[in-house]
């Protein structure tokens, strides 16, 4: 079992995050929900986006569960295997419904990551502090220099690089599906749906880990942290600045002033 405690710790020591970093799971079944989730169609009376509902969660502090019952966003239903992926993928439900042309839909779709279809039951998602189920993958959103001391933390510890892979949407088959399926940690350039429907900042960024790869994620981070990378990014203060002329010439008459008797 992965020490979440530890982990969270480790996050809010060297990562400073302002919202809950988050723990995930997929669930085969609804047994396998711990209790206390939330569900947006049943306890709040709207169906929302996924993005919002991981909002919600690293926002407010909510245990939350998605079922595809809950999902207004085609995209999170798809990528999450709620529904048959086949009409999504060749483009010929999105021209149906006004969305894109069928072949320019169809390219960008074939190239997302999708959970296999009828796996899952239903998503759910809590900060790691009290969450109540060992997650599959840990999600936490944050500025280009928190991200950044994130990615130092895998190279120093996992080894290698990471991509940035967007084609500005759907950024849940990157942090869910594709985290998943290659089990490796990702950097996820937030698009449109977690802007506009998430309300996640022009600031942020994510980054996410499976399990596999999180505590040596975060030993990574507390490795460089030794070594001086840190965030806040610290400054170079230790140089002389050049100050406008007119400071110099002001100190040179201050220093020149006779104290009155």
């Amino acid at each position: 079992m992965t020490d979440l405690k530890a982990i969270n710790e480790k996050l809010n020591q060297y990562i400073r995050p302002q919202t809950f970093p988050l723990a995930v799971k997929m669930c085969e079944r609804p047994e396998d929900l711990p209790e206390g989730t939330k569900f947006p169609k049943r306890d709040l009376g709207i169906s929302v986006a996924l993005c919002q509902a991981l909002n919600m969660a690293r926002r407010y502090g909510w245990t939350m569960g998605v079922s595809r019952e809950d999902q207004a966003c085609p995209h999170g239903q798809v990528v999450l295997g709620f529904v048959p992926s086949e009409g999504y993928l060749d483009g010929t439900l999105a021209e149906e419904a006004g969305l894109a042309k069928k072949e320019v839909f169809a390219l960008n779709a074939r190239k997302l990551s999708l959970l296999p279809y009828g796996k899952y039951s239903h998503l759910v998602a809590a900060p790691i502090d009290h969450a109540a189920f060992q997650p599959d993958l840990i999600m936490l959103y944050g500025n280009p220099a928190q991200i950044v001391r994130l990615v130092q933390g895998y190279a120093a510890a996992v080894g290698g690089s990471l991509r940035c892979d967007t084609e500005g949407g759907r950024g849940c088959s990157i942090y869910l599906a594709r985290t998943l399926l290659t089990e490796d940690c990702q950097i996820v350039l937030p698009g449109a749906g977690d802007r506009y429907f998430g309300l996640t900042q022009d600031h942020e960024m994510a980054f996410t880990m499976p399990m596999r790869l999180a505590e040596k994620t975060v030993q990574g981070l507390e490795m460089t942290h030794k070594i001086g990378l840190r965030y806040p990014t610290p400054s170079w203060l230790k140089f002389e600045g050049a100050l406008p002329d007119q400071y110099y010439a002001f100190t040179e008459l201050l220093a020149k002033q006779k104290p009155k008797s």
